[in-house]
């Protein structure tokens, strides 16, 4: 089997489940709880956090466990809005977020917030300076994501943060969720991005798990009220199984982050290279750093996605439409739509998304699969 469904989700790690599992067994206490029980689980959950915060060189207060990057975006964009709309309800962000953003903004259109949905060029990217021009009086939020999750692109971060600078009372939220692991680390936790979202089941660890940084100093509403767990920010019981084994996963993700993303890129440009023979492709990732090396998509205009995706699946080979997240939906296309693909062509598109675990002799056989799954499709295209 060859796996290039990455950016859907990860396998976890062994180690990472040998985590969950002792600590499940073992750190059972509520770490609410005031006895001995309670104190070995919360002191366990500390550790996990400062071991993610020293990792990205921030505070252990800054990081506020989820249960992954749908939640952390939702509280991110909610909370900053009931936080801050006596100031203003106008919000910024990019007509290619994932649905999770795109989503929650929608909803609070309905509450009478003003969204602003800022155009992006025919890579994807979004233009500085269209943020700038955005910006008014009461603009509270601007979400950009780090890396687009359907083509790869690498949005400007560094350089709207640079633009937020004159802006200190804006939020400045970056979701994340497809950058851990991927080299770009000093972009996400740039001194200007006051918040970011992580999802654990993107970097092999449990589903169900995630991470927000919070800035210090940054006031937002909580999501979810209750019992008034991660500093009155996040009630719940929190996970403790999940998040030391998300916290393992995230040091072992660091650890060969290099070595990892030099390999996604070699097996990204082998196949590239080879796609790019074909009269009927056409690729939307570009081969350098402008996108990351994890995530490839193309189209083989006339077949639609889904048609290549089972294809594939046929020779144990497993890709997927642009989104995971909305593939099973009539919105499968929104980066190309904004780009302004055709619909016909958008259509077709299809996403492969590289892991660790991924060779260049996966490279080789999704080649080879390739050529035979495309003299078949022939008698459709031509």
């Amino acid at each position: 089997m060859i796996y290039f469904d990455n950016s859907a989700t990860t396998k976890i790690w062994p180690s990472v489940l040998s985590t969950y599992e002792k600590v499940a067994n073992e750190v059972w206490g509520n770490p609410s709880s005031l006895h001995h029980l309670g104190q070995v689980a919360w002191n366990l959950l500390q550790q996990s956090r400062k071991q993610i915060a020293d990792l990205y060189g921030v505070e252990p207060g800054e990081i506020i466990f989820t249960s992954g990057g749908t939640e952390g975006d939702n509280w991110v964009i909610k909370g900053t809005a009931f936080a801050k709309q006596q100031f203003g309800k106008h919000i910024i962000t990019s007509s290619v977020e994932h649905a999770a953003v795109r989503n929650a903004m929608k909803q609070l259109e309905e509450l009478g917030f003003d969204v602003t949905y800022l155009p992006v060029d025919d890579e994807g990217r979004v233009n500085p300076q269209d943020v700038q021009d955005a910006i008014r009086p009461d603009t509270i939020l601007v979400s950009i994501m780090a890396i687009n999750n359907e083509i790869g692109t690498v949005q400007p971060i560094k350089e709207i943060g640079e633009i937020l600078k004159k802006y200190p009372n804006i939020h400045y939220m970056v979701d994340a969720v497809q950058a851990i692991g991927k080299g770009v680390d000093s972009m996400v936790f740039s001194d200007r991005v006051d918040f970011a979202t992580f999802s654990g089941h993107k970097f092999h660890a449990p589903r169900g798990t995630g991470f927000v940084y919070k800035k210090r100093g940054r006031q937002i509403a909580p999501l979810i009220a209750g019992g008034g767990q991660e500093q009155g920010l996040r009630s719940g019981t929190e996970n403790t199984p999940g998040d030391a084994a998300m916290a393992r996963a995230v040091r072992l993700v660091q650890d060969g982050q290099a070595e990892s993303v030099q390999r996604e890129r070699a097996i990204k440009h082998k196949i590239i290279e080879h796609l790019k023979q074909f009269d009927h492709v056409r690729i939307f990732s570009k081969d350098d750093d402008s996108f990351a090396a994890h995530i490839l998509c193309f189209a083989i205009v006339g077949v639609r996605g889904e048609t290549v995706v089972h294809a594939f699946e046929e020779h144990d080979i497993y890709i997927s439409t642009t989104s995971a997240c909305s593939s099973k939906d009539e919105d499968t296309t929104s980066t190309l739509s904004a780009m302004k693909v055709p619909k016909k062509v958008a259509e077709c598109a299809v996403r492969v998304s590289l892991g660790d675990q991924n060779t260049l002799a996966d490279a080789d056989e999704f080649n080879r699969v390739f050529d035979e799954l495309y003299e078949g499709f022939k008698k459709i295209i031509d």
